[in-house]
């Protein structure tokens, strides 16, 4: 029997932090190496690709990359090797077993800072939830490694669930708080994505960048944070595609497969993904926002997925049949290009402390899978 007299904790988040990679590349000097890259392949396979037996690989630009997403720049954890036309990929120096992973480094970071916003300690934190689009490894969880460099007493878990793991972390921390498993969840999302991005393929050599976000999330009695957000509710999506795929992973070693090859790197149906997203994206904020009866136009802010200008463009022409502007819908993308689910973090984290008591806000992020997920907050 339900007791409909039941009164439910107000959760709310009090703290975000965010870490930002030391090194920044530009459009300029990506199409400058990825062309020079695709000049030698042409020459070296010429005779094939004459015959038919290959495919010519087509030049980049700097006019073509900021169309078709609006990213002008990124910042990168490893610099060196990225724009070698002899390797094409980050080098990163392999860290010991002893040793703090690169993953777990920089989600300690970002921990610490939105630890400090929300006026936290590791004693106030009894859950940890690392959400991302990959792990560097399988296990132990980087999850429970950030406890343990924290000095967190409970437990941590890993989640992956590809550019909205963000949200969906986010989804299971409230859950956490809502049911009384944790009294404040510190949930993070280190988005190292270079290691997956193929530098080889023109339409996708250029999307990806480096960050890592942090989030507490508590019951509002233990909050102390100046500013603070009420989450009225959580909402989740999936609908299984194969638009936007990677398919690393330790099956590669059975199956006898090349484990660098193209299909294990990030690669999509852009054009697919666009048409088929928008609108769904679109879509689920709507129906999130009149679950509350609050109308598309009441909300102040829209802190949505940064993976592209227009995507982003199109899904709020569908909810407010208007165009997107830098105050109703901040883009952060064009500086840190698509920083997987991190990037709606990065909007939030960057563009809240104009919010006045009762505004209405919305975390929203989309992509593989695919999965939607969004927060509807309150500022208080």
């Amino acid at each position: 029997m339900n007791d409909t007299n039941a009164v439910f904790p107000e959760i709310v988040i009090s703290g975000t932090g965010m870490w930002t990679a030391p090194y920044v590349i530009t459009n300029e000097e990506l199409v400058d190496s990825y062309n020079r890259w695709a000049q030698k392949y042409n020459t070296e396979n010429a005779r094939a690709i004459a015959d038919g037996q290959m495919e010519e690989k087509p030049l980049s630009s700097v006019r073509f990359i900021e169309k078709s997403s609006g990213i002008n720049a990124r910042y990168v954890y490893s610099k060196e090797g990225i724009l070698d036309i002899d390797r094409m990929r980050p080098k990163f120096a392999e860290r010991t077993e002893d040793e703090l992973s690169n993953q777990a480094e920089i989600a300690v970071a970002a921990a610490r800072n939105a630890m400090a916003a929300a006026g936290k300690t590791a004693a106030d934190i009894d859950a940890v939830i690392v959400s991302a689009a990959y792990t560097q490894r399988s296990y132990p969880a980087i999850a429970i490694e950030v406890q343990k460099e924290l000095g967190i007493d409970g437990f941590g878990f890993d989640m992956l669930m590809a550019c909205s793991a963000a949200t969906f972390g986010l989804h299971r921390a409230y859950d956490s708080l809502m049911a009384g498993t944790a009294r404040c969840v510190l949930a993070i999302n280190p988005e190292l994505v270079t290691p997956q991005v193929n530098y080889c393929d023109r339409d996708s050599h250029f999307i990806f960048g480096d960050v890592s976000t942090a989030v507490i999330m508590e019951r509002r009695e233990t909050c102390t944070a100046p500013n603070c957000f009420t989450v009225l509710s959580t909402k989740a999506y999936t609908s299984f595609s194969n638009t936007i795929r990677s398919n690393f992973g330790h099956m590669s070693r059975a199956t006898d497969a090349d484990p660098y090859g193209w299909d294990k790197l990030f690669h999509q149906a852009g054009r697919q993904v666009f048409n088929e997203v928008s609108p769904v994206a679109a879509e689920h904020i709507r129906k999130h926002l009149a679950s509350h009866d609050i109308t598309p136009q009441a909300v102040k802010r829209y802190w949505l997925h940064q993976a592209n200008i227009n995507m982003n463009k199109m899904v709020i022409k569908y909810l407010l049949d208007d165009a997107l502007t830098p105050d109703k819908t901040p883009t952060i993308l064009d500086r840190y290009a698509n920083t997987a689910s991190a990037g709606s973090i990065i909007a939030f984290h960057k563009h809240n402390t104009d919010f006045s008591t009762g505004d209405i806000g919305v975390i929203c992020s989309f992509g593989a899978g695919y999965s939607v997920g969004s927060l509807v907050l309150q500022k208080i």
